[in-house]
């Protein structure tokens, strides 16, 4: 009998320390894909250019000196899906507060095309392809997973990153942090 409370004890304490290795993992991986802030982008960056589904080019350097939220997505990924009309609001009430919101879609055109006709959103969408993906890389989401955010203030600094689907909040916070209003 004294041999039981034991087991469970070690299950127990098993439990535990697999929850704590888990924990700590995920804040590793958080904390990772989040990397520096102010760390200033390179010109390369700046000088990168992408067709736009309508038509066109966006040109990342003309989105210098403002801050910047630029959402990487696919139509392929429910939870990049999920954000855009969060997204698409904070683009309409804030626009006019000087941000500027940019979706690099990492898809094939035509189902970008396909699925903006369905869903469309007022802020600029760039196709970035397969360039989105070592770019999500060199911009510190090394596992490549969608969605992802980046968020720039009007220097070019990174004032923030995030790996997986937008909260309101975390929009709210970065409003509040770079236009203070």
């Amino acid at each position: 009998m004294t041999s039981s409370p034991t087991r469970r004890g070690l299950l127990y304490g098993g439990v535990a320390v697999a929850a704590a290795a888990a924990g700590l993992g995920g804040a590793w991986w958080r904390e990772r894909a989040n990397g520096p802030k102010g760390e200033v982008l390179a010109a390369s960056f700046w000088g990168q250019r992408f067709e736009r589904p309508e038509g066109g080019e966006l040109l990342l350097s003309d989105l210098r000196g403002k801050p910047l939220l630029l959402n990487f997505w696919a139509t392929w990924c429910p939870p990049c899906v999920e954000e855009m009309p969060m997204i698409d609001r904070f683009f309409r009430e804030n626009g006019a507060n000087g941000w500027q919101v940019v979706g690099l879609a990492i898809d094939q055109p035509s189902a970008v095309r396909k699925f903006l006709q369905k869903a469309p959103v007022s802020y600029p969408t760039g196709l970035a392809g397969l360039q989105g993906t070592e770019l999500v890389k060199n911009l510190g989401n090394t596992g490549g997973g969608l969605p992802f955010t980046l968020v720039l203030n009007g220097a070019g600094e990174v004032a923030a990153r995030k790996m997986g689907k937008l909260e309101a909040a975390d929009l709210d916070a970065w409003r509040r942090e770079l236009v203070h209003g």
